[in-house]
């Protein structure tokens, strides 16, 4: 099967197909992924759709379809007002932050990732927190950043979700590129299968994340893609950020599927 060639924004995004334009520069390697069967653009790989139809779980978070609204969906609109108050108030007792973005008025998305970037700063030595859950450095944890993502990018909170990659984003991708992607997009879901073992190497842990994305046009048509993301933090060595120690998504591999 020919690879399938998608353009970076596309890619990241989940957008609509003749939509999205590709950022300056190529992806490395191109001709050895070409001979395999593979893309790769942006930090994603598109691979042939039968390769990556690998069993994926019932469980799903289904996040609110995003509105019009450019500016991001409150968490009180997208789960209700007393929902958000209780994630709210998880995120204030778990913030060091002297004016936390732990209001009902932001997404819950940039809540749950205040929460999530809080948590990561307590290590082993210090007294577990009870609102600190999973624990930071599970694979659950890594699951959860998955998750916050596409809760970021359907109530059109594209800063939060730009930098689950991270601190500089997606490779070759600037926020207004990455923002942009989503021009046609409504609203997606995104099912989480069951988790491999993580693997350690050279200092860090990668942890793989198996997906099925279901993605929903402005004009209704519905798009599917299979694979799965590859998280990462760096473990706890000299010299480590508190960012880095955090799990990021540093690539992913997905195939659309029928």
């Amino acid at each position: 099967m020919k690879p399938i060639a998608l353009s970076p924004v596309l890619l990241v995004a989940m957008c609509v197909l003749s939509a999205c334009g590709a950022p300056d520069g190529e992806a490395p390697d191109t001709a050895s992924r070409a001979e395999s069967g593979t893309t790769a653009s942006g930090g994603i790989e598109i691979v042939d759709p039968v390769a990556a139809s690998a069993p994926v779980s019932r469980s799903a978070l289904e996040t609110l379809p995003a509105t019009e609204a450019e500016r991001p969906v409150s968490c009180s609109t997208e789960i209700g007002a007393k929902a958000a108050e209780r994630l709210a108030k998880t995120c204030r007792n778990v913030s060091p932050a002297t004016h936390p973005p732990c209001n009902v008025a932001n997404s819950c998305a940039l809540m749950s990732d205040e929460i999530a970037r809080s948590c990561a700063l307590f290590d082993e030595k210090d007294t577990p927190i009870a609102d600190c859950q999973p624990h930071p450095k599970s694979a659950q944890a890594a699951a959860a950043v998955v998750r916050l993502y596409y809760s970021a990018i359907n109530a059109h909170d594209y800063g939060t979700a730009w930098s689950q990659w991270g601190e500089d984003g997606p490779p070759n991708q600037s926020l207004p590129q990455f923002s942009a992607g989503f021009a046609e997009t409504k609203s997606t879901r995104v099912t989480i299968g069951e988790l491999p073992e993580g693997d350690a190497g050279a200092g860090s842990v990668f942890q793989s994340v198996p997906v099925t994305i279901d993605a929903v046009l402005k004009t209704g048509e519905h798009q599917r893609f299979m694979g799965s993301y590859t998280l990462r933090r760096v473990n706890d060595v000299d010299g480590a950020t508190p960012p880095q120690r955090r799990w990021h998504i540093e690539s992913a591999k997905l195939a659309p599927v029928k």
